[in-house]
C-alpha cells in the first residue's frame, strides 16, 4: 500500500488556507477507498461521516481508523471483557490505565501488565519483539514504577518449518538485547511450538514494577490552559498504521510491511526511564502517557478523553527525525521511546531542565482546551479538528455471532495402550520441543541485573525477584496450555488461570492479580468469537474462584494468515508476594529428601503431551479443573512451604509427575527412587497423565506431611527418596540424572544450529 500521506490520489475538495476553519477535505471517491485500505468498514465510515458532518481530512480518517481498529478499540471483545474480575482489597487501578495496579504492602505498589507484538514479531522478529519489551516497559514505568523484572510467553511454529529457527533467532534476541541494555532482568517465560504458529508467531511481553502506592501516576489531562509537551525521541515514518496492521489477517505478501514495524533504541529507552523517574520526584506533572499504539493519535485522543477536556497541537513543534512529515504520518507514527505529559502551568522550564540533562528531545506542541474536540494544526493550517466524546462512545462494539467449540469425548486411560514403555517417553519427552531446556534462550537474557534476582529461570515455578532493602519479594509467572484450550476453551481458560495460580503458589508466595493476553484467530468466524467467549467465561470462574482478579491485559486478534488461525491462546501473567523472601523455594532436590504427591491422579491422558509425543494422537477432553479443590490444595501447600515442612515443590503440568519429578532430580543434580503406581491405573497413565491441581514436593518428614494432609481433606500419597545419581522407578526403570540433562539440552541448541 502506497503512503497516502505523500499520494493522496485525488485533489482535496478544499484547499487549506492560513484562515481556515474547515481542513482539507478528501474526494468522495477517495475517502471511501482510504476507509477501506485502512480497514474501516463502509457501516464505520458511514458513522465517521455522521459524527464529522462533512469528509473527513486524510489525518481525520487516520485518526478515526486506528482508534476505531480492533487492535485499540477492542470493538469484538469488549462485551465479553466485561465478565472478567477486577476488583478486591489489594487493586488500587484495574483494566483502563496503562497498566494494573496493586497494594503489596509497606507503603509500596506492584505495577504490571502483558501485551502482544505478534505481528510485527512476524514481519520483522528482532524490532518486532524489541519493541514489544520497549513498549510493555514503558506502560509501566508511566505509572510512576519502576521496572523491575521482564517476562515474556512465546509460540512458534513446527520446528521443521522454514520460517521457525529465523524468527526464534530474531525475537530471543530482540527480547535480550532490549532488555539487557535498558537494564531490565529477564526473569520468566513460557515457549511453545505448535503448527499452527508456522505464520504467526506470539510474541507476549509482560513488566513488573514497584511504586509508592500513594505516588501513582494517571492519564487523564486535567487544567484548561495546560501545556502538552512532548519527551523522548524523535518521531519518524516508522510504524506508521502498525496498529491497524494488527488488527487484520496476514496475506501471502505480509512480509513486506516492514514500514509498518517500529525500530526501537533501549538505550533511548533507558534515559527515558531515569528522566521520568526524576521528573516523578517532583510536584509538576499532572498526567502521563505512553505513545504506544498509534502514537501521538492515541496518547493524546485518550488523555484528553479521559479528562473530558479538549486538546489542541502544533505539529510544527513535534521533534522530527525525518524531512517533510505531513500531519498524518506524525499523527500515526508508532516511533518509539516517546512520552507525552500534561503539566502544571509554568512549570515547563523544571522538566525541559530534566530532559536536555538526560540528552532527550522536550517540546510543548499543545495545550488543553475546554472544547471537547482534539484540534491539530500544521503549517498554519488546520489539519483535523474531530469531537472527543463520540470517538469513544460512538467506536463500534460487536456482538459478533458465536459457535461453540464440540465438546470432545473423554479419552479412557484403559483404553489407550503404551507404545514405547516410560523410560523412552521419559527420554522423549523431556528432550520434546515444548519441555526441552530453555538455556539456550535464558543465556540470552540477562536474568540478575538489578541484583535482586533470587530465583533464576528454571529453578522455580514461577520468579522471585526481592523488593530492594526488604525482606519481602514478588512472584511472577506466565501460563497458557493452548492445546487444552483448543479442544475446550472455557476449560482451557480455567485451567491457565489456575496453573499460573499454582506456580506462584509452589514458591511460598500468595496470588495476588493477574493481567492476560488474550491471543486469538478471526473474530467474524462465529468458531474463533465462540472460542474467545469461552475461554473468558472459564477465566473469570477460575479468578473469582482464587481471588485472583484481572487487572490488566490486551487482546490480539487476527491472528491468521491465509485463513489459518493460530490455537486459542489466552496467556495470564499472574504476580505475587511472600514476606520472607528467605522461605521462597524452588523445585531443585537435595539429597535424603521423602517424595509426596499431593492431589487426585486419575491418570488423565486426553490432550496430554504424552498423548501426543508418544502415541502421535491429538485428542479427547483436556483435564478438568476442580478449583474448590486448588483452592485447598494450594493453600494447604503454601502453608506447608512458609513453616518449613516443604522444601522443595513443583506443580506437576505437561508431562505429569514423572515429568515433574525428572525435571526436579535435574534442577537439583540429585537422583530418586520412586515407588510403583498404583494397581488398577495404566503405568503410563499414573506417571504421565495431567490430572489438575498437583504438586509434587519434597520434604524431611513424610508421615507427617501426609498427617496434615489428611486432616485438611487434601488427598496425598508417598512418593519416593530423593538420592544418588539416577531417576529409578519400581519395576525396572533406572535412567541416570546425566542421560536425563543431556535429551534435555539436546533440542534448542541443535534447532539453531542447523
Amino acid at each position: 500500500m502506497t503512503n497516502p500521506a505523500l499520494d493522496n490520489g485525488a485533489r482535496p475538495a478544499e484547499k487549506p488556507s492560513m484562515s481556515s476553519t474547515t481542513p482539507a477535505l478528501l474526494a468522495p471517491e477517495r475517502a471511501q477507498q482510504l476507509a477501506a485500505e485502512f480497514g474501516l468498514k463502509p457501516d464505520e465510515y458511514d458513522r465517521v461521516l455522521a459524527i464529522l458532518g462533512r469528509a473527513p481530512s486524510l489525518t481525520e480518517l487516520g485518526i478515526f481508523s486506528v482508534m476505531w481498529s480492533e487492535h485499540c478499540s477492542y470493538k469484538s471483545s469488549r462485551v465479553w471483557l466485561r465478565q472478567l474480575p477486577t476488583k478486591a482489597p489489594w487493586v488500587i487501578h484495574g483494566p483502563g490505565e496503562n497498566a494494573g495496579v496493586i497494594d503489596i504492602g509497606e507503603g509500596l505498589a506492584a505495577v504490571f501488565k502483558m501485551e502482544s507484538h505478534n505481528h510485527p514479531s512476524f514481519i520483522e522478529p528482532y524490532q518486532g519483539a524489541a519493541t514489544g519489551v520497549g513498549g510493555i516497559l514503558r506502560d509501566v514505568f508511566t505509572m510512576g514504577a519502576r521496572p523491575i523484572a521482564n517476562l515474556n510467553a512465546l509460540r512458534f511454529g513446527a520446528p521443521e518449518h522454514p520460517k521457525t529457527r529465523r524468527i526464534l533467532d530474531g525475537v530471543v534476541r530482540g527480547i535480550g538485547g532490549y532488555g539487557n541494555c535498558v537494564g531490565v532482568p529477564t526473569v520468566g517465560g513460557e515457549v511453545n511450538f505448535h503448527p499452527s504458529y508456522n505464520g504467526n508467531p506470539l510474541v507476549n511481553a509482560m513488566t513488573v514494577g514497584i511504586a509508592r502506592k500513594d505516588k501513582i501516576f494517571l492519564s487523564a489531562a486535567a487544567g484548561i490552559g495546560n501545556p502538552v509537551v512532548y519527551v523522548g525521541s524523535k518521531t519518524g515514518r516508522d510504524g506508521i498504521h502498525g496498529a491497524t496492521m494488527s488488527s487484520a489477517e496476514f496475506s501471502a505478501d505480509s512480509e513486506e510491511k516492514r514500514p509498518t514495524v517500529q525500530v526501537g533504541d533501549p538505550y533511548a529507552e533507558k534515559l527515558l526511564i531515569e528522566a521520568c523517574m526524576e521528573l516523578m520526584a517532583t510536584d509538576v506533572i499532572v498526567a502521563i502517557q505512553d505513545m504506544g499504539a498509534a502514537g501521538l493519535t492515541s496518547s493524546s485522543v485518550e488523555m484528553a478523553g479521559k479528562g473530558g477536556v479538549g486538546i489542541e497541537l502544533v505539529l510544527d513543534h513535534v521533534p522530527q527525525r525525518e524531512t517533510g512529515m505531513t500531519a498524518y504520518e506524525m499523527m500515526l507514527s508508532e516511533s518509539q521511546e516517546r512520552m507525552l505529559m500534561i503539566l502544571k502551568p509554568g512549570q515547563e522550564h523544571v522538566a525541559e531542565a530534566i530532559f536536555r540533562k538526560w540528552e532527550l528531545d522536550f517540546a510543548v506542541i499543545g495545550h488543553l482546551t475546554d472544547t471537547g474536540r482534539i484540534v491539530i494544526r500544521h503549517k498554519g493550517a488546520l489539519e483535523a479538528d474531530i469531537p472527543l466524546a463520540p470517538l469513544e462512545s460512538e467506536a463500534p462494539l460487536y456482538h459478533r455471532p458465536t459457535a461453540e467449540t464440540p465438546r470432545q469425548p473423554v479419552l479412557e486411560a484403559a483404553t489407550v495402550a503404551d507404545p514405547a514403555g516410560l523410560q523412552a517417553a521419559l527420554l522423549t519427552l523431556v528432550g520434546s520441543p515444548d519441555l526441552c531446556s530453555r538455556r539456550w534462550i535464558w543465556d540470552q537474557y540477562d536474568s540478575t541485573v538489578g541484583g535482586q534476582t533470587v530465583k533464576r529461570p528454571g529453578a522455580a515455578d514461577a520468579a522471585i525477584v526481592r523488593l530492594e532493602d526488604s525482606a519481602r519479594a514478588l512472584a511472577m509467572t506466565t501460563d497458557c496450555t493452548p492445546r487444552y484450550c483448543v479442544a475446550d476453551p472455557e476449560e482451557g481458560g480455567r485451567q491457565a488461570v489456575a496453573e499460573a495460580w499454582r506456580n506462584i503458589t509452589a514458591t511460598g508466595a500468595t496470588p495476588l492479580a493477574i493481567t492476560d493476553n488474550m491471543n486469538f484467530g478471526n473474530p467474524e468466524k462465529p468458531e474463533i468469537m465462540g472460542q474467545f467467549a469461552a475461554a473468558v467465561r472459564g477465566m473469570a470462574s477460575a479468578c473469582t474462584a482464587l481471588d485472583f482478579p484481572v487487572v490488566s491485559g490486551n487482546v490480539s486478534l487476527y491472528n491468521e494468515t491465509e485463513g489459518k488461525g493460530i490455537l486459542p491462546t489466552p496467556a495470564i501473567g499472574a504476580v505475587g508476594v511472600i514476606e520472607d523472601v528467605a522461605k521462597a523455594i524452588g523445585y531443585g532436590l537435595a539429597e535424603g529428601l521423602e517424595l509426596v504427591l499431593v492431589g487426585e491422579t486419575a491418570g488423565w491422558l486426553g490432550q496430554s503431551l504424552w498423548l501426543r509425543e508418544i502415541a502421535g494422537r491429538e485428542e479427547g477432553a483436556p483435564p478438568p479443573v476442580d478449583l474448590a479443590a486448588e483452592r485447598r490444595h494450594g493453600d494447604f501447600i503454601r502453608a506447608r512451604i512458609l513453616d518449613g515442612t516443604v522444601v522443595a515443590c513443583h506443580d506437576v503440568a505437561d508431562g505429569g509427575v514423572l515429568v515433574a519429578a525428572a525435571e526436579m532430580a535435574m534442577e537439583g543434580g540429585v537422583g530418586a527412587t520412586l515407588e510403583a503406581a498404583p494397581a488398577g491405573l495404566p503405568a503410563h497413565a499414573f506417571w504421565f497423565g495431567e490430572d489438575q491441581g498437583r504438586y509434587v514436593v519434597a520434604t524431611r518428614d513424610a508421615a507427617a506431611l501426609l498427617a496434615a494432609a489428611a486432616a485438611a481433606g487434601v488427598p496425598a500419597r508417598k512418593l519416593g527418596r530423593s538420592g544418588g545419581k539416577d531417576l529409578v522407578v519400581a519395576g525396572g526403570v533406572t535412567i541416570s540424572v546425566a542421560e536425563l540433562r543431556a535429551a534435555h539440552e539436546r533440542f534448542l541448541p541443535a534447532l539453531m544450529a542447523r
